[in-house]
């Protein structure tokens, strides 16, 4: 159970703090749900509290693991699949995991493989949307703002 304030990660969308639990009616069933705002694009979220373990939401990482996540972002890329399909596929379980560090990979690998040969659209969505969810983490991880956090993330895979 968490509490208003905290910060927690809802996979696929990025990180947010709880502002509320409320007791809501939808479709005739009344249920508990956290209130999370996204720093990031300023949304409000509804969670059901009754599904947190299987919608898979977790805290915010620990400001000094930001470290980890930038020594990962600094890595080589992982071999990659050829086949966009199949390479698309495989990054998508990456980013529904939740996982900041495996999101820090897929962010990585489409970054270097984008700068060396171009991704498709569905790849530059991809990265997009895994970038926006890690920088949304690390802010609220962090005492970096939103464009320090894109900048760090640049520099450390050597973008330009």
């Amino acid at each position: 159970m968490f509490n208003i304030g905290d910060k927690v990660v809802y996979p696929m969308h990025g990180a947010g703090i709880i502002e509320g639990i409320e007791e809501r009616e939808i479709l005739g069933e009344k249920r508990k749900y956290y209130i999370m705002r996204m720093p990031i694009g300023d949304m409000k979220v509804m969670i059901p509290v009754d599904n947190i373990e299987e919608i898979g939401i977790r805290e915010v990482i620990k400001g000094e693991e930001v470290s980890k996540v930038i020594e990962i972002l600094k890595g080589d890329c992982s071999n990659m699949r050829q086949n966009w399909n199949r390479r698309y596929r495989a990054n998508m379980e990456k980013i529904k995991s939740g996982d900041i560090y495996e999101i820090a990979t897929v962010v990585r690998n489409l970054m270097i493989r984008d700068a060396e040969k171009s991704l498709s659209t569905g790849e530059r969505k991809m990265l997009n949307s895994a970038k926006q969810m890690l920088i949304s983490e690390i802010v609220l991880a962090s005492d970096y703002n939103e464009e320090e956090t894109e900048k760090l993330i640049n520099d450390a895979i050597n973008y330009i």
